[in-house]
């Protein structure tokens, strides 16, 4: 009896040595088998086009590593790694946990690529935690997927979906230098000797609200793709002239012109596009004798950056550059407002990280809902606008029912409209300095009624220039047609400027 007792602890001792063993062992995870050949370009915008149909967006998280590694392969090996924990953003202080887990990060690349950790070919972000590297095998898709330091992966280099999309190929560059003929029926004129308001202004009270507020002492920010070295009217020799004094312009470049994204050839402060300029036009213009048209904010300064081509946000270079840029206003104290009439139609990780960062900092950040050269059926309120950090903005024409522009975004994410077209009238858009000396041209869009709602929020700031951003934005609120209800598609609706000033 004593020897069968003695068995059995023995055995149930064993057994629980034995269970001890089992529940200190790491499981593996089962190994993934792909297809060994990359998806086609073909193939990669199939499957896209077909989710942004089904749901409106399209996330890269949400593909499988297969699917990610064909893109990244398409798009000259680059891979975005978006590091850290889940909500560390990014890191003004570069602890040695950070640092300990953007080297985990590259340590797993170094491993599965097979190189030397100082032939990699990597891009590190100052302060967003982000780094690109160069990735061609699927094993380091797959590592870095399984990393607690991962916040996520993007194939920021491909850039192929709007070369073979439908949807995309309505989608404008934004970009025009030409002059043209402005209708003198679509301007007042103001003093000093004929400078020109846009008609539009009237609808938003603008004018009246220039005898409270003409937007001194506030710095709005400008990403954009830079602004015209030939139009002096927004350069340093001309900003200040007729009844805009006392202020500055700035111009910056964060945008790399180069077929290599590691490159650091940077293209300067100076606008190619056109767009920028007539943004920067549409918000600070100055209001002087030239009998050109005024900016919204007239007597704010502008710091204005050239972080992309166009305004379509499709290349690595426009994305790093607008992150950067981003970054940099974030960084200055004399920044209130930050004004961008540029997106995507999905979300791209390094410049959510900026634009987190940069709201950090107290920046009231104007995205533009988006805008198409033809129907505006595929697509919804496109990213920036789309995020919580950023004030959503599209126009409408000025019938008697609120009616998007031929070519505006609208949807439930849209905070503030601007009336920017004619009803029945597409060519009635708001007039801009041109790309050179002497030019003016029309431009529209949910671009422009962007720039209009930061140029507004400046009157407001410069009035009231002890509010903090909340206070602002709840006025611009206040101050709207549908306040305090909210619409499903404009949102608070159109802003009564004086109202907003008063």
């Amino acid at each position: 009896m004593k020897k069968l007792h003695f068995k059995m602890l023995l055995l149930l001792a064993i057994t629980i040595v034995s269970c001890s063993k089992e529940d200190t062992t790491q499981i593996e995870e089962p190994e993934l088998t792909f297809p060994k050949e990359p998806l086609t370009v073909e193939q990669i915008n199939a499957k896209i086009d077909q989710t942004l149909r089904e749901k409106g967006d399209f996330d890269w998280n949400e593909v499988d590593e297969h699917f990610l590694w064909s893109a990244v392969v398409h798009g000259d090996n680059l891979l975005t790694i978006g590091y850290g924990a889940e909500g560390e953003f990014f890191s003004e202080v570069r602890t040695a946990d950070i640092e300990k887990k953007k080297n985990a990060a590259i340590d797993i690349v170094v491993t599965n690529e097979g190189v030397q950790k100082d032939d990699l070919t990597l891009v590190e972000h100052e302060i967003i935690n982000v780094i690109d590297v160069k990735a061609e095998n699927i094993k380091t898709i797959i590592a870095l997927r399984r990393s607690n330091n991962v916040r996520y992966l993007q194939p920021n280099g491909y850039n192929k979906f709007n070369e073979t999309s439908q949807n995309l190929q309505r989608s404008s560059s934004g970009c025009d230098q030409s002059g043209q003929y402005i209708n003198p029926a679509h301007y007042t004129t103001v003093a000093p000797n004929n400078a020109q308001v846009s008609w539009n202004f009237s609808e938003h009270n603008i004018p009246q609200a220039w005898n409270l507020s003409t937007g001194a002492g506030v710095t709005v920010g400008l990403i954009d793709t830079g602004v015209s070295q030939s139009q002096q009217l927004l350069n340093s020799s001309g900003f200040n002239d007729g009844y805009s004094s006392g202020r500055f312009v700035q111009k910056y470049g964060t945008f790399i012109d180069s077929a290599w994204w590691w490159s650091s050839n940077y293209d300067g402060p100076h606008d190619k596009c056109g767009h920028g300029t007539a943004m920067a036009s549409t918000i600070a213009s100055p209001r002087n004798d030239n009998g050109m048209p005024v900016g919204v904010a007239y007597n704010s300064n502008l710091v204005a950056y050239r972080a992309t081509e166009d305004v379509l946000l499709n290349d690595y270079h426009e994305r790093k550059g607008v992150s950067d840029a981003l970054t940099q206003l974030g960084n200055r104290s004399d920044v209130k407002i930050i004004s961008m009439s540029i997106g995507y139609i999905w979300s791209i990780g390094n410049i959510e990280d900026a634009v987190k960062y940069a709201y950090s900092k107290g920046k009231l950040i104007f995205a533009a809902g988006g805008t198409s050269t033809s129907f505006t059926n595929g697509f919804g309120v496109i990213f920036p606008a789309t995020m919580n950090e950023t004030v959503a903005v599209t126009g409408v024409d000025d019938g008697s029912n609120y009616e998007r522009c031929e070519t505006c975004h609208s949807g439930s994410k849209i905070d503030f409209t601007i009336i920017m077209e004619g009803d029945n009238n597409t060519s009635k858009s708001p007039p801009v300095l041109g790309f050179y000396n002497g030019d003016r041209r029309y431009t529209g869009g949910s671009s422009v009624a962007t720039a209009t709602t930061a140029g507004i929020a400046a009157l407001v700031w410069s009035r009231y220039p002890s509010w903090s951003r909340t206070q602002v934005l709840n006025r611009l609120k206040q101050s709207s047609d549908f306040y305090p209800s909210r619409n499903g598609s404009f949102g608070y609706g159109n802003i009564d400027a004086l109202q907003a000033v008063q």
